[in-house]
This record gives C-alpha cells, structure tokens and sequence, in this order.
C-alpha cells in the first residue's frame, strides 16, 4: 500500500532522528526540548528511529577500545556485534559511515578517545533588576533597558531584546514600557516585551495592558500616545504588532499555559546534565523542587541523561523521559518514582 503524499518516510524519519540526537549530544535548548517532545508524539516511528539511532552510536561507542599506537587498523572484533542480532536498512548504512569518520578522526589525532565529562553545569536564571518603585524586571540575554521615572509616570525604554515586567500596583503613575514605536501602558500586572528588527511581541501573564503606537516622533514624547483602536491585552494574551507595515491593526491571540511557558522558557534557573547517571539528575533535579523525584532501582539509577532543563520544569524532563528512554512515572505521596517499563 502506497504512502499518502506528504507522509514522512522512513528515509526522512531516520534522517530526522540523527538530526535529534545530534542536537541532544551538545544538548538541547529549552525551545528544542519542546519541539524534541512535540516530534516524538507526533508518530511512534520517531520513538523506535530514536531508539535505533541509539544502539547504532552505543556500538560506535566500542571503538574507544582501540589504541593506533598498538595496531593502525581497529581489530574488526570491536566493530562486531556483541548480541545477537544484526543492523539492517539505514541504520548500517550509518553506523558504517559513522564508523569511518570515527576511524579517521582517531587515525588524525593518534590519540584514544576520552569520555565525556559528567557534570551537573548550573546556569544562573536571567539578570534582574528591581526599580525605584518596586517593579521587578528580567532581562533575557542580551536585553537592555533605560528607565526614567518621574511624578507622574514610570517610563522604561527596552533598548534591544526581551524582557519582563512584574509591575508595582500605583493607579497614580502608570508604567510605560517603550519598545521602538510601540508603547505597552499598564498599572500593576505582569507581561513580556520582545523588541526585534521589524516588529514588537507583547504577551500578558497577569491583569491588563493598552498597546499604543507612536503616529510620529512628537506622539513618542507624549505621556498618552495614539492608542490603536481595541488593543488590549488581558492575561492569557499576546500580540505582535509589525514596525515596518502601514495601519495594520494587530491581532489578539489566546495563548495556552504551554505556550506560556515555552515562550517565557528562558527565566528561571536551568540545568545542563552533560552524560550524566539518571541517579545524579535526580539529586540535582530534587534539590529546587519540592515535589521529588526517586529512582528506586540501580538499572534506573545508571541511564545516561544529558540536556538543558529548567530548573522547575520537572514535568517536561519526566515526559522526556518517558518518551526517549522507556522510564515509567508514577506518583506515590509527593514524590514521582521512576523506573523501567517492563
């Protein structure tokens, strides 16, 4: 039976796996771990290509048995299936491939190869800055801001990037975030504002902000800019509002929790597992959060887990591990136990 057009094939499922686990090897960023998660659900082949991928580089992983000094060739028995069982398909055709580019490095540099390091890298969460007025505001990497604060106003410039305000409740003097022609006008609430090249991306966690833009330069000096006509956002919200098209009002849209967190994905402390035993993870993991993890078997304990987690994101690394290492997860008190499926 033909595949309908459009159905990935096996070839392209295979080729998308390796391109995964190449990722996963200089670990994943926060945005790649969702979309990682994403393309597994999306059809149980991806799963088993993973899981085919895997054992390919685990065999690879013999060579680091072979020293040049001793023979110029590996002795073909480290490349030599150690179970029963053979490599078919596309699968041996890469494991070959992978296996002359392997040769050949270690060939070029006449030196064994070293395992990685096993280390827990901690990755300190985004600048903060609290204001005058007790605003708090994280900067994502890069971002800066000015702010000029008076009587009547608190005004913040966003100079590049993104950033997110918690804003200090004042009714008096409304809090004006500025991000090229666009202005974000709140009184106490909380919400993010990117700032790029041709537009501005507005995203609201809590209460209400007007988005406003500048029909001139005289209208950026004023402390009430041209309001667009029915752009408010509420919590739940977001909006991008394009610099370089004329009178084009923005869209509102509804955004999920999941969205929320993906796009926000950068605050917090994160954690980076560079082929580490699961056992470890787990320490590291338990010590910010107080709903635990426990791994109450040695074959658990010793699963080999790299990555880039928040810090908090519990959930996201336990469903990582249930699709990509065949971990189970069950709840008992506080705590979520882990083990192999069975």
């Amino acid at each position: 039976m033909a595949e309908p057009e459009n159905f990935p094939t096996s070839e392209a499922i295979e080729a998308a796996a390796t391109a995964w686990l190449a990722r996963r090897d200089r670990t994943l960023t926060p945005a790649e771990q969702d979309a990682y998660l994403q393309w597994l659900r999306e059809d149980p082949r991806h799963a088993a290509a993973i899981a085919r991928q895997e054992k390919v580089w685990g065999l690879l992983d013999q060579l680091s048995e072979w020293r040049p000094a001793n023979s110029p060739r590996p002795n073909p028995d480290l490349l030599a299936p150690r179970a029963r069982g053979k490599i078919y398909g596309l699968a041996a055709a890469a494991f070959a491939a992978a296996a002359a580019v392997v040769v050949a490095m270690v060939v070029l540099h006449q030196s064994p190869a070293e395992p990685a390091p096993r280390r827990a890298i901690i990755h300190p969460g985004p600048e903060r800055q609290t204001l005058a007025d007790g605003s708090v505001v994280e900067l994502n990497a890069g971002a800066r801001i000015e702010v000029r604060f008076d009587d009547a106003e608190r005004r913040v410039r966003l100079l590049h990037g993104e950033a997110h305000f918690a804003v200090a409740k004042n009714p008096a003097r409304p809090f004006v975030v500025d991000a090229g022609a666009v202005a974000v006008r709140a009184v106490g609430t909380a919400f993010s504002v990117s700032l790029q090249i041709s537009e501005v991306s507005v995203l609201v966690t809590e209460g209400k902000v007007g988005v406003t833009e500048h029909r001139s330069a005289s209208d950026a000096q004023r402390s009430t800019p041209y309001l667009l006509t029915g752009t408010f956002l509420t919590a739940g919200q977001s909006t991008v509002i394009d610099l370089v098209a004329e009178s084009v009002a923005p869209v509102v849209h509804e955004v999920t929790p999941a969205q929320i967190a993906r796009a926000l994905a950068w605050q917090g402390l994160r954690l980076e597992f560079q082929e580490m035993p699961l056992g470890d993870v787990v320490a590291e993991f338990n010590r910010y959060n107080r709903r635990k993890l426990s791994v109450r078997d040695r074959a658990t304990a010793a699963i080999v887990v790299g990555g880039n987690f928040r810090a908090d994101n519990v959930d996201g690394f336990v469903r990582l591990l249930e699709s990509s290492f065949g971990v189970t997860a069950r709840a008992e008190g506080d705590e979520i136990v882990l083990g192999l499926a069975r």
